[in-house]
């Protein structure tokens, strides 16, 4: 069986057997991974600690007919202890995970890869409030997949900007013309905002009101959910509290 290295953030783990336990991870070069750490459950290791959620590790792996088998792992960013200590990091986290899992396959994203890791990185380095990090991190995960969406110029039309409806199946905003009966206004600071949060300008978005993180962070949600079909299980529990 071939053996190969990767770096690696892992996704989730579950038990598998007495001792062991699968680890589902997402790498630079080789796509979404499911692997076996073999007797990682029967002592407190090193090896162990390195394949929890959170953490980005270079690992090496046994190439296997349904399975790999994780062989070594050497840490490159313990982000997990430090995520899980505070509850607002670890809700966001947990939500960002289960995205990426959600919007990639075995083919990979290297774009996607990165994203997740920075995104981690900033989370546990308390660079931004937790629900701006998250909802920075979605907007861009959506976009590298390919749901891009718009807070400038109407979705549907193109017709320039500023516009002030949004509507998330058509893709962000969209014009008079074209907001079907009912659509919601939303406020130019909200929408402010939420283009801030895909671009990056954390200058922006620190400097808005409790009151728009909150309308971007429903929107932000909403748009999430319906493009990957079906709700995240974690996005309920998100605590909204340091936002």
């Amino acid at each position: 069986m071939p053996v190969y290295r990767d770096e690696a953030v892992v996704l989730r783990t579950h038990k598998l057997g007495e001792a062991d336990r699968i680890v589902t991870m997402l790498t630079r070069q080789h796509g979404k991974v499911r692997a076996v750490a073999k007797g990682v459950r029967r002592t407190a290791s090193k090896f162990g600690a390195r394949l929890e959620p959170f953490m980005v590790a270079d690992v090496q792996l046994w190439e296997g007919r349904t399975l790999d088998v994780i062989t070594q792992a050497e840490s490159l960013g313990s982000y997990g202890t430090l995520i899980t200590d505070d509850y607002g990091s670890y809700t966001a986290a947990s939500v960002m995970v289960e995205t990426a899992d959600r919007v990639t396959e075995s083919e990979g994203s290297l774009q996607q890869y990165l994203l997740l890791v920075g995104a981690l990185r900033s989370l546990s380095r308390r660079e931004h409030a937790p629900t701006l990090t998250l909802d920075s991190y979605l907007l861009r995960a959506l976009s590298v997949a390919g749901w891009a969406p718009t807070f400038t110029d109407c979705a549907r039309c193109a017709t320039v900007g500023p516009h002030h409806s949004i509507v998330v199946q058509l893709g962000g905003v969209v014009c008079d013309s074209c907001a079907p009966p009912g659509a919601p206004k939303v406020d130019a600071a909200t929408i402010g905002l939420l283009g801030a949060l895909v671009e990056g300008d954390w200058p922006t978005a620190e400097a808005a009101s409790e009151s728009t993180r909150s309308k971007a962070s429903g929107i932000v949600a909403a748009y999430a959910q319906w493009h990957l079909e079906r709700g995240l299980r974690s996005l309920p529990h998100v605590s909204r509290e340091s936002s």
